[in-house]
């Protein structure tokens, strides 16, 4: 099914340094999005019915179920269809992605600790490949994925009861496995601890992963995946929520004074994240979303594993454009870059530019 890897030359221009971004945020927030390139041909399998049209596969970061009010367990319906769809990866290219819902990361799930939790998955009529779906926080053979197993027209499901608060990763665990899940095939659900979590004024969803293509980074068209990229761990681009724009165009809002909530995971397949807000410290850290434990205070940085996940809390003081990263920051060049902006009036008691006209200017980094 693999191509061999084609040598293609001419990369374009690597993306702006981190401090360019921050400072032409507004503007990469007012721009529309680009045309579909022409489409060449694709080393994934497609199908006759595939549509010309690009899809949005972009998961809004703000696009959650809100907190489960107080109540006992319950049972919980959650339906998922995997789909294989062309999207925009970035600007002028395209790719072919599997999905949950059509979006990436797939929904986020939310139900609380004792909820039955009944799955129902679908592999949408006009896919190619055989799909499933593997919960980390079931507590059974696979975490679902052979009770899920579906071939393109299938339906399939099974239940499990949220024994643990937490929140897990999901993904495809078909074969290849790393293949399916480099494809845009992961998710998250949050099980809430009894009593649910303390109240924040705004909570995001972002999640990190890679993506393996044939053409260098920034070339034009229709990217193929990369068989042996992948087997050799190295991704074209690193994007959060599917790709290299999502969270510029779709950045995180606040206003001064409120407080932000993260669920933030890697969906990977390989690399751990080294999640940061560039002029940020998160006020509370939740390691490996270890939401019954006491909470890490001030940090600057965290580490969250493929497959792993972290909730990190903080208040927002001053306003402008604050850069979302991996702090392996060579990474922002191959796409990793997003935005929280945050509104509001100045505060001069705890940040005062004595510059201002030339910070605007400055093309200084972090």
């Amino acid at each position: 099914m693999m191509m061999k890897a084609l040598k293609i030359s001419g990369r374009r221009p690597l993306l702006a340094t981190v401090a360019v971004l921050a400072l032409g945020a507004a503007a990469l927030l007012a721009q529309p999005l680009p045309a579909g390139a022409a489409e060449t041909k694709h080393n994934h399998p497609v199908s006759a019915s595939t549509a010309a049209a690009l899809v949005d596969v972009v998961r809004d970061p703000a696009d959650l179920p809100g907190p489960i009010a107080a109540r006992g367990p319950q049972r919980v319906k959650v339906n998922l269809e995997t789909t294989e769809v062309t999207g925009q990866l970035a600007d002028g290219t395209n790719y072919r992605y599997w999905t949950f819902n059509s979006k990436v990361p797939g929904p986020l799930i939310r139900v609380r600790v004792g909820d039955t939790v009944e799955v129902s998955l679908k592999n949408a009529d006009d896919s190619v490949m055989m799909h499933n779906v593997d919960f980390h926080a079931v507590t059974g053979p696979g975490g679902g994925a052979k009770a899920t197993e579906a071939a393109p027209g299938e339906s399939r499901g099974f239940e499990f009861k949220a024994l643990s608060p937490g929140l897990y990763v999901y993904h495809c665990a078909t074969p290849m496995v790393a293949q399916h899940i480099a494809n845009g095939m992961y998710g998250m659900i949050l099980v809430e601890p009894e009593g649910g979590l303390p109240k924040v004024d705004h909570e995001y969803y972002v999640m990190q992963g890679e993506i393996y293509t044939e053409q260098a980074f920034g070339t034009k068209g229709l990217a193929e995946e990369s068989y042996d990229k992948l087997v050799s761990e190295r991704p074209e681009y690193f994007v959060f929520n599917g790709t290299t724009d999502a969270l510029k165009k779709n950045p995180l809002k606040a206003k001064v004074g409120e407080t932000v909530r993260v669920f933030f995971g890697v969906g990977g397949p390989n690399y751990t994240s080294s999640f940061h807000v560039i002029g940020g410290i998160f006020d509370k850290v939740y390691p490996m979303a270890s939401l019954t434990s006491s909470p890490l205070k001030d940090v600057q940085t965290i580490t969250t594993p493929p497959g792993g996940a972290s909730m990190v809390e903080f208040k927002v003081e001053v306003p402008g454009n604050y850069i979302l990263v991996d702090h392996a920051l060579s990474r922002v060049e191959r796409g990793l870059a997003g935005i929280l902006k945050v509104d509001g009036q100045e505060n001069q008691a705890i940040f005062k530019d004595y510059n201002p006209q030339r910070s605007a200017q400055s093309t200084g980094g972090h």
